[in-house]
């Protein structure tokens, strides 16, 4: 799976919207990140294609819904084989391979003001969607059936030429654990 897994520790996954983060039809702000092995990613190098910024936490049962059903990585394969890169983003604590020093992710936090639980940016680099993944913020993955997923949703629709109809949701999940 072409998905990318870049270490951040520090960065909060939460319930609630940024006041002043970015809004849907920004440019997205330029960052750099380690990867697991690593290897530093900047989000300028994916312009020109449709990204997705997608928080992880693995002991978020919210997490655990979508990944424990497999839910997640269908989604990951589906988009990636259209050619969607997609970057995971692992909020971890320190100590954690590849994590990054408090100081780092503050500053990434500070400069995105990141609390989303998934951004999508289009091939120019603006936002197009951001909130939660689906429609239902339960961590029951008996709900996945009858929910809406609106990262497929988003994608499928702008990537057909058609503008996002739903381009902004209340996002759900869990705050990073600090040691």
């Amino acid at each position: 799976m072409k998905t990318l897994l870049l270490a951040l520790s520090s960065l909060v996954v939460t319930t609630l919207f940024a006041a002043d983060s970015p809004p849907v039809g920004a440019a997205a702000p330029d960052f750099s990140l380690p990867d697991a092995s690593g290897k530093t990613h900047n989000l300028s190098q994916y312009k020109g294609k449709y990204v997705v910024l997608e928080w992880f936490n693995p002991e978020c049962p919210f997490v655990k819904k979508h990944y424990g059903s497999g839910n997640m990585q269908k989604l990951q394969g589906e988009y990636t084989g259209k050619g969607v890169v997609w970057l995971t983003i692992d909020s971890n604590a320190p100590g954690y391979e590849g994590n990054l020093s408090p100081e780092q992710a503050q500053k990434v936090m500070k400069d995105w003001d990141t609390k989303q639980t998934a951004l999508l940016l289009d091939p120019e680099g603006k936002i197009i969607y951001e909130g939660a993944i689906d429609s239902k913020a339960s961590p029951n993955p008996a709900d996945i059936p009858s929910s809406t997923n609106y990262v497929k949703v988003a994608l499928d629709e702008s990537m057909s030429g058609k503008l996002v109809s739903k381009a902004d949701t209340r996002p759900y999940g869990c705050s990073v654990k600090y040691k």
